[in-house]
């Protein structure tokens, strides 16, 4: 029996709700439970208000500076949403707009990780096997990277980027700061057909080849194929929506390996059956996101244990929208993985799937021990 190595994933991971209260230098304090950390990645999401934009924040970019993932908007800075990261939660202010992370009375869930609490490495060129310079802040233990490079264009094919991770990376999430192009999300080969295939986290856009197409423009993107540990390759292919390499632009990327029985990047395959797929994690998922990878275009489903703390969970944000909560896509969270309750083409046709899930808790501890159902 697979034994956890972090037997309190509220220490590293934490899904939090609020109600907004327009009141600048508000300090958000994690629920009761959860292990105190600085969050590093913060990713906010109005729930029930329609027309409301993700906002996800980092310690690496800097308080204010936030990107959107349903859009293909460049980084916008604005000081009156995220002010601080704290010891144990994070302080807003009273921004109220459609980014807003303060509206009055507006209830907001979001989903924190912990990196390195804000302390980065400079990682130069031709070091480790990378070839282009980074800064990035990793914690290890968790499997979790943030960091950003510079791009340098020129239609430069399989350049590395070093995330400082010590086993090979498993689902990369990039994004340049500078101009309006695409979210990449790539997965390794171990998980996709082939690690060359990318996704996009703002659209519902099928998997891609590298230089493949959309249906837009040639695009340059992101592979996991032939890497040694923490590295990952990025292409310029040109004008496209989704280059993560355009000369002179900055990016910031988000790398996950994973951790057993606190996190698992992975595939499944449907059923098409209320009575559905069965995903063994290793642990009870916190957090589930999903996506229908190779034949059909649909959302990025996202599921949490605080919007639906008993199953079937019901309660559905979509990375690539600004939807409010819908009811679809059902899964139960169990012990040791998921089932799929639903028919929905985005979750459950007879089709694959990709998913990241971090935990509520392990399935069994470090010592060995089945962790009792909560």
């Amino acid at each position: 029996m697979a034994y956890t190595t972090i037997d309190d994933p509220s220490a590293f991971f934490h899904v939090n709700l609020h109600t907004g209260n327009e009141t600048n230098n508000t300090d958000i304090t994690f629920n009761a439970n959860a292990g105190d950390f600085q969050p590093d990645w913060i990713w906010f999401k109005g729930r029930t208000s329609s027309a409301i934009d993700h906002a996800l924040f980092d310690s690496s970019r800097g308080t204010g500076k936030h990107l959107v993932s349903n859009t293909t908007a460049a980084e916008n800075t604005q000081g009156a949403t995220l002010k601080t990261f704290n010891s144990n939660g994070f302080r807003v202010g009273d921004d109220a707009g459609d980014y807003g992370v303060n509206k009055n009375g507006r209830t907001y869930v979001t989903w924190n990780w912990k990196a390195n609490g804000g302390t980065t490495t400079s990682q130069s060129s031709g070091s480790n096997g990378a070839e282009v310079a980074s800064v990035y802040q990793v914690n290890d233990t968790a499997g979790f990277s943030i960091g950003t490079y510079t791009g340098a264009g020129g239609g430069t094919f399989n350049i590395a980027v070093y995330t400082g991770l010590s086993a090979s990376c498993e689902a990369v999430i990039v994004k340049n700061r500078d101009a309006a192009t695409d979210w990449a999300v790539g997965f390794g080969e171990n998980i996709t057909t082939s690690g060359n295939r990318y996704l996009s986290l703002n659209n519902t856009h099928v998997a891609q080849s590298v230089g493949g197409n959309s249906g837009e423009r040639q695009q340059g993107a992101l592979n996991l194929n032939n890497f040694g540990a923490g590295l990952f390759d990025v292409t310029s292919g040109g004008a496209g929506d989704n280059d993560v390499f355009e000369n002179g632009e900055k990016y910031v990327f988000y790398a996950f390996r994973s951790i057993q029985g606190y996190s698992k990047i992975g595939k499944y395959t449907g059923n098409n059956n209320a009575d559905g797929a069965f995903v063994y994690t290793g642990f009870k998922p916190a957090w589930l996101m999903v996506k229908r990878h190779g034949d059909a275009a649909r959302a990025w489903v996202i599921h949490d244990n605080k919007q639906d703390p008993v199953n079937v969970t019901a309660n559905r944000l979509d990375a690539n929208t600004n939807e409010a909560q819908q009811s679809s896509g059902h899964f139960d969270f169990l012990s040791n993985g998921f089932k799929c309750r639903s028919t929905e083409g985005a979750t459950n046709a007879a089709s694959t799937y990709v998913y990241m899930a971090f935990a509520e808790h392990p399935f069994v501890s470090s010592e060995g021990v089945p962790v009792p159902a909560r």
